[in-house]
């Protein structure tokens, strides 16, 4: 088939490289946002799927908006049979949902009707999921509602980082796309709608968001960091300095929401129920550091907490 490929992020980079590769499927282009100022150099950049899409002599369309004309144009001049996405990062609107003749199939990595929306693999180990995947479904114009082609699992592991479990996603996930594809052109797979039961939301997680509360158990302490771990990545203020926390370890050690212990065992806080161990953390304006060397270093106050 004639494929026209959406996406943005890295996690989208393990399918476009499996449909590049394959013998069934030409991909004619790629979709991706435009580049953007990135890094503390502040250099404009292009996404992973465009710099991957530009290694292959691919070409690369990058509209700010998907209803721009000279982009419909010529989507619609590319006459593509089928337009995967993964991770775009834009809503696309019906009169581009209707240029394919097998329209959009999304890989979105949660199995639907689960946590629909911006952020699944966070909102699933957030919630202490067990089990999570990616689904493959066809895009319609509510918020990944369409019909399902298929899904593949994953177990959540219970050191799982987002871009741990993400990472793994993105690899089995592509596999997935590329079947449904393949099964698409052969006529030989119809999508089923989603179950009206189940239904959850994800919203893309904001800094605010990922900011820790120690009056919470451990384990949703634990569950809230990795969950934001690497991106944007969960924080703290201890005294009047700001910290970005790694994921932790639960410890049988007592101390009070917020509390601070730092001996040579290793640099303790508090939560409602038992402390936490911190491993790495990253001073704002600094790089990531053991976290009991920047605590001795740090010279906290007795009285200091975390908040």
């Amino acid at each position: 088939m004639r494929i026209v490929f959406a996406g943005t992020p890295e996690p989208a980079v393990p399918s476009l490289e499996r449909l590049i590769r394959s013998p069934r499927h030409d991909v004619v282009a790629v979709i991706t946002r435009p580049d953007a100022v990135a890094g503390r150099g502040r250099k404009v950049v292009r996404s992973p799927i465009g710099a991957l899409a530009d290694s292959h002599g691919i070409e690369v369309l990058t509209p700010e908006r998907p209803t721009e004309p000279e982009f419909l144009a010529r989507l619609a001049d590319l006459a593509p049979d089928c337009a995967p996405v993964v991770a775009y990062g834009a809503l696309l609107p019906q009169k581009v949902l209707d240029i394919p003749a097998h329209g959009w199939v999304n890989l979105h990595f949660s199995l639907l009707p689960a946590w629909r929306g911006a952020a699944p693999v966070q909102a699933a180990i957030g919630a202490g999921d067990d089990m999570t995947g990616a689904s493959a479904f066809r895009l319609e114009a509510g918020m990944d509602t369409g019909p399902v082609y298929g899904v593949v699992t994953e177990r959540i592991r219970d050191t799982d980082t987002a871009g741990d479990l993400l990472g793994r996603l993105a690899d089995s996930g592509a596999v997935l796309l590329e079947s449904v594809l393949d099964g698409i052109e052969d006529g030989a797979i119809t999508a089923v709608p989603q179950p009206a039961d189940g239904v959850s939301h994800a919203a893309k997680v904001t800094v605010e968001a990922a900011r820790i509360r120690w009056d919470r158990t451990a384990a949703v302490v634990d569950r809230h960091i990795r969950s934001v771990t690497p991106a944007p990545g969960a924080w703290t203020t201890i005294g009047d300095l700001r910290v970005k926390v790694g994921p932790v370890t639960v410890t049988d050690e007592r101390l009070e929401p917020g509390e601070i212990s730092v001996t040579k065992s290793g640099f303790l806080i508090g939560t409602s129920t038992v402390a936490v161990r911190l491993d790495r953390v990253q001073p704002q304006g600094k790089k990531q550091m053991a976290a009991l060397d920047w605590a001795r270093g740090a010279r906290l106050d007795a009285e200091v907490r975390a908040q």
